[in-house]
């Protein structure tokens, strides 16, 4: 074999294991290997997961924070404006250095796959798309990049938008993005997430959409997805991000809205780290906790994921591209602190993200790809607590990359 990882420590399974890999994939799990390999790790019984999947972030925004002015307000809608005119004057070489700064940290940080929402509108054109597709091409070997054309300005109230959305799935897109909330009236809303259903029709394409990020109960944008995915048969290819109005509706019409959810088989993502600071910036108490009703959709059958969603940006000026500092902050932002909440956690960004990605070769499984991840840790909830070293992350078979991080007491 390429690589044997001896006395890993599995999730719901007794004792030690071998992990044993061969042409970037696994093998054979076992007690004991008695087979050889090209390279052996030792795990020393540490946990060994699958890699971890970031299934939402937007890489062409990344570390900007400190080049434009500050979001004095703290709301998305501030945020967006203020990135106008750093996007009109975006470079490849520039996108490409900030995305890579943040996607060598998530490599460090055991995560091996990221689904990035990428600008396409009037005042960047095609220029975001290039340049993470450019950080995409050169971070091949570490990371693996799906890219989102992202409508943010909205596409019936930019001019132009539409067409420049065709073109991007041309010049390689994987994903139609979406906004529908961003548009002046309803009708408006409705008609652009057609336009986005047209293109990923036309391409074969799934839809990854932002979804009501807002406080506001009458906004409504879910439930026209929801329809539309029916409608034209897209079940289980539609993810929504954010959804944040979710939580301000009345109990009823959340429930309604979350049926029809369940039945168009949309899966869907919270951004906490984000969506806590940007919503309820003008409430007084209780300040409303910005994010969706992740325990009811789970309840309802949903699968639920959760991303880093931005790092130093105008939108959240924190984030490290750790998904175990962003599962610690979701755990709790849902109260999800019983045993098997924490659990439902750590499959959030394990499994669960593999469902909405469809990725078939992912997990600890004979047969599977070997992305695989060694935790300086012995529990899933240890870590989430103590967001322990990566102390191996593999990709394809092959170490990418190692941590070690000693800390003692000197008395």
């Amino acid at each position: 074999m390429d690589l044997i990882i001896r006395n890993a420590k599995l999730r719901n399974k007794e004792g030690l294991w071998d992990i044993g890999v061969e042409k970037g994939k696994i093998k054979a799990i076992a007690n004991h290997l008695e087979a050889k390999a090209a390279e052996e790790i030792d795990a020393n019984g540490k946990l060994t997961v699958p890699s971890f999947i970031d299934p939402h972030i937007h890489l062409d925004k990344v570390n900007i924070v400190e080049v434009v002015r500050p979001n004095v307000t703290g709301t998305l809608k501030e945020a967006i404006e203020i990135i106008w005119d750093k996007k009109a004057r975006y470079t490849i070489e520039d996108i490409v250095e900030r995305a890579g700064d943040v996607i060598r940290r998530g490599v460090l940080n055991g995560t091996t796959r990221m689904r990035t929402h990428v600008d396409v509108d009037t005042i960047g054109g095609l220029k975001p798309l290039e340049g993470v597709i450019a950080a995409k091409n050169k971070f091949k070997d570490i990371m693996d990049i799906e890219t989102i054309a992202f409508p943010q300005e909205g596409i019936i109230k930019d001019p132009g938008c539409e067409k420049l959305m065709w073109e991007a799935m041309g010049m390689g897109a994987d994903i139609v993005g979406g906004m529908p909330a961003n548009e002046n009236t309803p009708d408006d809303s409705r008609k652009h997430v057609e336009i986005c259903f047209d293109i990923a029709e036309k391409y074969n394409a799934d839809v990854d959409m932002h979804v009501d990020e807002t406080d506001d109960p009458f906004y409504r944008t879910l439930e026209i997805l929801a329809d539309e995915t029916i409608k034209r048969g897209w079940q289980g290819r539609v993810t929504a991000g954010h959804t944040c109005a979710l939580a301000a509706y009345d109990d009823h019409y959340a429930g309604y809205v979350i049926e029809k959810v369940k039945k168009a088989g949309i899966n869907m993502i919270t951004n906490p780290v984000t969506n806590l600071v940007l919503q309820g910036r003008n409430d007084k108490q209780p300040i409303r906790r910005g994010i969706t009703r992740v325990k009811e959709l789970l309840a309802a059958g949903v699968t639920v994921s959760f991303g880093q969603d931005c790092v130093k940006d105008t939108f959240y000026p924190f984030g490290s591209a750790d998904m175990l500092q962003v599962a610690l902050v979701t755990a709790h932002a849902a109260q999800m602190t019983l045993p098997h909440e924490i659990e439902k956690v750590f499959d959030m960004i394990t499994c669960d993200a593999a469902k909405i990605l469809r990725l078939e070769n992912y997990g600890l499984e004979e047969g599977k790809d070997a992305d695989i991840v060694i935790l300086d840790a012995l529990t899933i909830n240890d870590a989430i607590r103590l967001q322990p070293s990566r102390l191996y992350v593999i990709k394809g078979g092959k170490v990418i990359a190692k941590n070690e991080y000693k800390r003692e007491l000197t008395i």
